[in-house]
């Protein structure tokens, strides 16, 4: 396992932060239009069988991409506070496993028949994830004890509803691990590959071609049977290699960030990134001819063409935050980036409660360009609401 060489410099990335808080902000976005009508259909999820990359198709993919840019600067943050090997590993290890978790719960939110109803069920579940997962401020006596008793009533309550559901009936599966599982996972893949290549560009770009290579090998139409192929391919390891990949090439784009972007040479790190998204363009192209677009099957042919777009954007989110010092730009969103794992889970809460509630809006806004601007309304409020329970010293952090 290498300890990596940490760059001279420790300043927060301003695009990292504003590249993911556009990215959430547009996951709450197009997690609230399904339903409306009226609605372009291009601003959709594609069907599974369906030859399309929808908007709603990008997010996903562009935050896997936002949290591999993260992996590097997490883990260089924590060698610089003087952590162990060891220590980091653990630590990996427990975020990897409470992201899993939360994406199990999420997907097993659908209530209980005959029992707990899907609302009650969504706002238990928070419930617990902010008691166990909330950042508890460093206290002693029984300011400690106090904390400790309510993460561990956050544990309890989480086992409850697992044994709840199991005794009616409905146990968790697996399924397709929720989108934070499946962030979960890809996060294990990245974090596990720059444990043991550092920092080194050369390493981690040959461990990302190796990735993309085994996205396209578990893709092929009519791949081998057997124990060896599984080997071979990695097939057995949850998620999919396509999202590894994506989360791998964001691992890349920072690590390119940190050896080119320098004030004497502004152009090149952007000239570095523009050109891989033309040649992830043209991977695309070729591979069209053999796999649709398709964010559900994650075929190559998506993740080529997510690819060529997210490496200039980040190029450009550089250019105009870091280096032109544009950052300001963006500080209505600010808390998407920052707090970003609280702003996805708020609408599991959000919903539960309007339904609760008995909120019902007009029905002018059900559809057509009224309907998306009230979903862009909501999403500006779950991020308001995000920021203001930073500035209270509530947020989860994993």
């Amino acid at each position: 396992m290498e300890n990596p060489t940490l760059p001279q410099q420790a300043r927060r990335i301003a695009a990292v932060d504003v590249f993911r808080a556009l990215t959430m902000f547009l996951m709450l976005f197009v997690n609230d239009i399904p339903g409306l009508r009226d609605v372009p259909h291009w601003l959709f999820h594609a069907r599974a069988d369906e030859d399309m990359m929808g908007f709603s198709d990008t997010i996903f993919p562009a935050f896997l991409f936002c949290m591999g840019m993260a992996v590097p600067l997490a883990v260089q943050a924590r060698y610089r506070k003087g952590d162990s090997p060891l220590q980091v590993v653990a630590h990996l290890f427990w975020r990897t496993l409470a992201l899993i978790v939360m994406g199990l719960f999420t997907l097993n939110a659908g209530g209980v028949e005959g029992g707990l109803t899907y609302e009650w069920f969504s706002v238990l579940m928070v419930i617990g994830f902010f008691l166990t997962w909330a950042i508890y401020p460093k206290a002693t006596g029984g300011r400690r004890l106090l904390y400790t008793a309510m993460k561990a009533a956050g544990i309890a309550l989480l086992l409850f509803l697992v044994i709840y559901r199991d005794a009616h009936g409905t146990p968790f599966e697996t399924g397709w691990w929720g989108i934070l599982g499946l962030i979960g996972w890809t996060y294990a893949v990245c974090a596990v590959i720059y444990l043991f290549t550092g920092d080194n560009l050369r390493l981690n770009t040959i461990a990302w071609l190796v990735v993309v290579l085994l996205s396209v090998l578990n893709h092929m139409h009519e791949p081998p049977s057997g124990f060896a192929w599984q080997m071979l391919t990695l097939s057995f390891i949850p998620g999919d290699w396509t999202l590894h990949a994506l989360g791998m090439s964001g691992v890349v784009a920072t690590l390119l960030m940190q050896r080119y972007a320098t004030p004497e040479r502004p152009g090149r790190f952007a000239a570095i990134l523009c050109a891989l998204g033309a040649v992830m363009l043209i991977l695309a192209l070729l591979c069209h001819p053999h796999w649709i677009i398709s964010k559900i099957q994650a075929t190559p042919t998506w993740l080529f063409y997510c690819l060529a777009m997210y490496f200039p954007l980040f190029a450009l989110f550089y250019w105009l935050t870091d280096t032109r010092g544009k950052a300001s730009w963006f500080r209505l969103i600010k808390p998407a980036g920052t707090a970003t794992l609280t702003c996805y889970i708020l609408p599991y809460l959000w919903y539960p409660l309007e339904s609760l509630l008995g909120v019902h809006y007009p029905a002018a806004l059900d559809a057509g360009v009224p309907g998306l601007l009230k979903s862009v309304v909501f999403s500006l409020v779950i991020v308001l609401l995000t920021g203001l329970l930073v500035k209270g010293k509530i947020k989860l952090k994993v």
